[in-house]
């Protein structure tokens, strides 16, 4: 079989029960693949052209997470994905953190790490497609997608992958209102599970980093039960100071003051 996919993935891991189920299913897939059993030199993994690298930091010991934050800092190009057992909220964090794509618990299914190996390198395919793309510059905001950054009079507001990904989504459609299924399918990559809060919060975390380096504009609206909207506006310009909705769906009595404020601004 052809690899579709068009994948070239290196796995890091000794678990060979799992690497002999995974192997299988990507053989069958067509994917090229290759094990190794502990990390090897960024120069190494850079020459395998790979385009996703899938690591169990268990293997690597202490060194895991120096090697993580090297291979992420240093191929840029690179999916990172960690699938590793016996992890806490706080190493997830931290992996993350460092740069990588996605965490995935064991035991895990090897179609769904197939799905979001997949996942992983659509975003970055995605991304590298509009590397060449000139800054996009709106209100006070110049838009970096060379360098996954966003600027306020030449300095960067800190945002993170993610945090990014989301911006640019939501800059390049502007004017247009994104609903959230489809911007947790476009940023995360995959469906987006009943009740999952994810978006609402990378908006409200977003949000905050957009009003303290940029504080006299407002940048992204809320539509009510629906998504969001990327269109900036002098504060100046409305009638009350803007309102953080991105987390609305959680606080019923916060949805009928929000609902109240929206139909009296239209009343107006």
């Amino acid at each position: 079989m052809t690899n579709q996919a068009g994948i070239r993935l290196a796995v890091i891991d000794t678990d060979s029960a799992f690497l002999t189920v995974l192997g299988k299913r990507l053989d069958g897939a067509g994917w090229e693949h290759r094990v190794l059993a502990g990390s090897v030199p960024v120069e190494e993994l850079v020459a395998m052209k790979l385009n996703a690298l899938l690591v169990d930091l268990s293997v690597l010991g202490p060194q895991g997470w120096e090697f993580l934050e090297k291979v992420c800092g240093t191929i840029p190009g690179l999916g990172v994905l960690v699938c590793t057992s016996r992890s806490t909220v706080a190493q997830r964090v931290r992996g993350l953190r460092l740069g990588a794509d996605d965490w995935i618990g064991k035991p895990s299914h090897p179609e769904e790490v197939m799905a979001r190996i997949e996942a992983v390198v659509r975003r970055r395919k995605r991304a590298a497609a509009r590397e060449d793309v000139g800054p996009l510059v709106s209100g006070e905001l110049e838009i970096r997608p060379d360098q996954y950054q966003a600027f306020v009079s030449g300095q960067s507001i800190g945002l993170t992958r993610r945090e990014f990904e989301l911006l640019q989504l939501l800059a390049e459609a502007h004017g247009q209102v994104i609903e959230r299924e489809e911007i947790y399918q476009k940023v995360w990559g995959y469906a987006m599970a009943h009740g999952d809060r994810s978006v609402d919060v990378f908006v409200r975390k977003l949000r905050q980093k957009l009003q303290r380096n940029s504080a006299n504009w407002r940048y992204i609206h809320t539509h009510f039960g629906i998504g969001y909207r990327f269109d900036p506006e002098p504060v100046g310009t409305f009638a009350e100071p803007p309102v953080d909705l991105s987390m609305e769906a959680e606080e019923p009595r916060e949805q009928a003051e929000t609902v109240r404020a929206e139909l009296a601004r239209e009343r107006r």
